[in-house]
């Protein structure tokens, strides 16, 4: 698979360094905020309640017909009431484990650091190293949007992905890819809360569910520099998906381990996944593609 790298930031250095090239981009973002973001609706906010408010009958006696309408008036304005209060709350995505290979100095090595950890495509190491990861391609579109303000989106919020190889490695930990860092990478949300990932579907290795990793910091510049993350969790893909990845070459190993676990007795997703499953559309051949958003 062949990727276009001429966006990537391989000429600063980290998080930190990479900030300045993006302010200009991010100027033009907040102009176009308007208010216009309120009016999105996001998968993770709350729908609205409805009610069905029973009509008075016309054979009802007067008292029961002023009753009735009393009853009606009330239930209405529960509705309306519920309506409101749904519209208002945001469910947030589960707090998860980084995991032992997270990369981001909190065990061993921190890419967060290095020169042009900021991109959108990660399939490619950065640095000193030159390996590139195989595999069915994937985009991963995150849109981040904030818990306390009605699934308001949060531009300017900073993601930091990572996630195995199509052979269930991870780069700067796993033997065969010690020496790489791809799968691996910093993106800033723009104005409407969105960012995009270009990587590769990941495999499936023994004793967890398919999954990637992230986290997400206030600012970009929070995330190299040693701040806590606002949010740890996981990504689980769905098992439809993993079905058709893992047909294509490469991913006989994760045919294997996938067909010995199962969503419910995941460590990490076995108390449920339901903010944690992206949509996702596609094939092996052209590639999927998983949108997800995530409340923090």
């Amino acid at each position: 698979m062949t990727h276009d790298h001429s966006h990537d930031h391989d000429d600063f250095g980290g998080a930190a360094r990479d900030l300045p090239r993006l302010l200009s981009r991010r100027a033009m973002l907040t102009g176009v905020v308007g208010a216009g973001v309120g009016a999105v609706v996001l998968a993770a906010c709350g729908s609205s309640a409805t009610s069905d408010t029973a009509a008075a009958s016309n054979t009802a006696a007067p008292s029961d017909t002023a009753a009735a309408a009393t009853t009606a008036a009330g239930s209405a304005t529960a509705a309306t009431d519920a309506a409101a209060a749904a519209t208002s709350t945001c469910a947030t995505i589960p707090t998860e484990t980084g995991g032992p290979y997270p990369g981001d100095g909190t065990n061993g090595p921190n890419i967060l650091t290095d020169s042009g950890v900021v991109r959108s495509d990660i399939t490619h190491s950065i640095g000193s190293a030159s390996g590139v990861a195989e595999g069915v391609p994937l985009t991963v579109k995150l849109t981040i949007v904030d818990s306390a303000n009605g699934c308001a989106p949060l531009p300017g919020a900073s993601v930091y992905l990572w996630h195995a190889t199509r052979n269930g490695e991870y780069s700067m930990y796993s033997s065969a890819v010690s020496s790489e860092n791809f799968l691996r990478g910093v993106q800033e949300a723009g104005a409407d809360g969105t960012l995009t990932f270009q990587t590769v579907f990941p495999g499936c290795y023994d004793g967890r569910w398919p999954h990637i990793h992230f986290e997400v910091y206030n600012t970009l510049a929070d995330t190299s520099s040693g701040s806590t993350p606002k949010k740890t969790s996981q990504i689980a893909m769905p098992k439809t998906a993993c079905d058709v990845a893992y047909a294509a070459d490469g991913y006989a190993t994760s045919i294997t381990n996938l067909a010995k676990t199962s969503l419910a007795s995941d460590n990490v997703f076995g108390d449920g996944a339901d903010l944690q499953l992206p949509a996702i559309t596609g094939d092996a051949t052209s590639g999927f593609v998983a949108s997800l958003t995530v409340a923090v």
